[in-house]
C-alpha cells in the first residue's frame, strides 16, 4: 500500500498555514510531519537581449535576518498565485515588482522549491524585454509593506555573481542557468 495521509491538524492559519500531518507509511508506520502550505507561487527572470541586462529585486526577507544572513538579496521576481494561470500570475507579480509589462513568458519548468518542508510548487519563466516595456517604477504594492527595490544588472554581472557566491537565491539561480543554456550570446562582455 502507497503512504497516505492519517490526519492534519492546523498549527497556524496566516499567510502561509503550517500543519502537523500524521502520515501512515508504506508498511503500516505512523510518523508526524510539519507541513509549511501557502500555494502555487511563480519567478521570473525578466532580461533585456539587447542591453544584456536582467530585472531582479530586493525586499526585506525576514527567515533571512532570523538565519544570520542578511535582510535582504537579489532575486527574481516572484510571488504566489492568486486563483489565477501561472501565466498571468507571473506577468502580475513582475507588473507589481518591477514596473514592467511583459508579454511573453518563456516556461522553464514547474517544480517543488522545498518539498521536506512546504507545498510549494513553482512556475519558473524567462522573459524577454526592451525599455518599452517599463511603464511604472515597480516597488511592490504599499498596502501589503512591500518595499521592493528593482535592480538592473547586467548579465554578465550576475554570472560573476554566481562564480564569487554572492547570488544565493535557489529561484535565480535556476532561472540563471537555463537563460544561459538558452541565450549563451547574452552573457559575453
Amino acid at each position: 500500500m502507497p503512504a497516505q495521509i492519517g490526519g492534519v491538524r492546523v498549527v497556524h492559519d496566516g499567510w502561509a498555514r503550517f500543519l502537523v500531518v500524521e502520515v501512515i507509511q508504506s508498511d503500516g508506520t505512523r510518523i508526524s510531519r510539519e507541513v509549511e502550505d501557502h500555494g502555487r507561487a511563480v519567478a521570473v527572470l525578466p532580461y533585456d537581449p539587447v542591453r544584456k541586462v536582467a530585472t531582479l529585486v530586493s525586499q526585506l526577507r525576514a527567515p533571512l535576518l532570523y538565519a544570520g544572513g542578511p535582510d535582504s538579496i537579489i532575486e527574481a521576481p516572484a510571488g504566489l498565485l492568486e486563483d489565477e494561470a501561472a501565466e498571468d500570475g507571473a506577468k502580475r507579480e513582475v507588473g507589481e515588482e518591477t514596473g514592467l509589462v511583459l508579454e511573453h513568458l518563456d516556461p522553464v519548468a514547474s517544480a517543488w522549491s522545498m518539498p521536506g518542508l512546504s507545498t510549494e510548487r513553482m512556475d519558473l519563466f524567462l522573459a524577454s524585454y526592451s525599455e518599452a516595456n517599463r511603464v511604472g517604477a515597480g516597488g511592490g504594492i504599499a498596502a501589503e509593506s512591500e518595499a521592493v527595490t528593482v535592480h538592473e544588472i547586467p548579465l554578465a554581472e550576475l554570472a560573476a555573481m554566481v562564480t564569487r557566491g554572492a547570488l544565493a537565491d535557489m529561484k535565480t539561480l535556476v532561472l540563471l542557468f537555463a537563460l544561459q543554456v538558452r541565450r549563451p550570446d547574452l552573457f559575453a562582455r
